[in-house]
């Protein structure tokens, strides 16, 4: 929708990026409290009640024409919507055993590239029809389904392995923890920027349609189902979360390198480097997410997974935006090339802790 807000609402670069990362900005301060409710609530009660706030948030978008009133709706959807994090993690750790959970962690991590596939194919169509407000009515309209959903099939998982009872001191006195949250919180920069911004960087810099360029943004997000699958699997053949997790890193710094290259060649060049960086990009969450939860233990996996996510989206808050003025201030080439630099950091961040 990144075009029509830009025209509905009259938006800078760097104002659309501040929007993107608005649901980021409200789960900053709420994710550590939902990891909280979690582990003593359970995940039914708490991803019931978050995600019916964050669809009434977003429904509550077609009643306003302010920018500020519109980022502020957006950051409460992300503050309530975050409370899925720690309630799904939490529910797969609860019931799959460790040999099956990186594959149960890649498949339920797939729900970020499924959305995203059926935004990027019903959105464009919905906004040209009723405007961006209906956009937003359809995301709400799909939250409260997921709430219903939630509230009917959520249930306590059977399984707690003994060996990852909860030991030793808090999550945020970890620093095997920590290092993971702040080398993962690295690794995400090109996923949010390079996806955040393909739509908006085909359309205006490559001349594509808004409709062909979420096209192009869809086929990423079919490919990062298999990716987030297939990493997950791989975790568990390989028997570490880690080791891949620094793979995916390297390769990510290498493909956003290639494509901030061939930012000017012909699209059929272009595009499959695009579709290669952005997937990659895509693919390694939950090596990041089953690491944390297996290093947290059952009793503390919710605790854990909302320091995580919250280290994980403190700086994801700010990337798109730093992101759109640095576009505006200099290229897209160079844009590109600086976010390249943030996946190798976390690689390096990584390299401390044992494969």
């Amino acid at each position: 929708m990144a075009p029509s807000l830009r025209h509905e609402f009259h938006l800078s670069l760097g104002q659309t990026g501040l929007l993107l990362s608005g649901s980021l900005v409200g789960s900053v301060v709420s994710l550590i409290p939902w990891g909280h409710a979690t582990d003593r609530l359970g995940e039914q009660l708490v991803l019931v009640t978050g995600l019916g706030v964050c669809g009434v948030a977003l429904i509550a978008v077609t009643q306003t024409r302010s920018y500020w009133i519109l980022f502020a709706l957006v950051v409460l959807a992300g503050t309530a919507g975050a409370s899925v994090q720690s309630a799904s993690g939490r529910a797969v750790l609860h019931w799959f055993r460790p040999e099956q959970r990186g594959l149960a962690l890649g498949i339920r991590q797939t729900a970020i590239p499924l959305s995203g596939f059926a935004a990027s194919l019903a959105l464009p169509a919905i906004v040209a029809a009723g405007g961006v407000k209906w956009g937003f009515a359809a995301l709400g309209i799909a939250c409260l389904a997921g709430t219903l959903v939630g509230g009917l099939v959520i249930r306590e998982g059977p399984y707690v392995d003994p060996a990852s009872t909860p030991v030793g001191q808090a999550p945020y006195r970890d620093r095997a923890i920590w290092r993971l949250s702040i080398g993962s919180a690295l690794v995400i920069a090109p996923q949010l920027c390079i996806a955040g911004f393909a739509v908006l960087f085909l359309h205006e810099r490559r001349g594509l349609t808004a409709g062909a360029a979420a096209g192009v943004l869809a086929a990423t997000q079919v490919l990062a189902v298999i990716g987030r699958i297939a990493a997950g699997r791989w975790s568990d053949i390989r028997g570490s979360r880690i080791a891949p997790l620094r793979s995916f890193a390297l390769a990510s710094t290498v493909l956003v390198a290639l494509a901030a290259a061939l930012v000017t060649a012909p699209l059929v060049v272009l595009i499959p480097a695009l579709i290669a960086a952005i997937v990659v990009s895509m693919s390694w969450n939950p090596l990041s997410f089953a690491a944390t939860v297996e290093l947290a233990g059952a009793g503390r996996s919710g605790s854990a997974i909302g320091l995580q996510q919250t280290v994980l989206n403190a700086p994801g808050a700010v990337y798109p935006g730093l992101f759109g003025v640095l576009v505006g201030v200099s290229s897209w080439s160079v844009g590109f090339a600086v976010v390249a630099l943030f996946p190798l950091a976390g690689w390096r961040v990584l390299r401390a802790l044992p494969a």
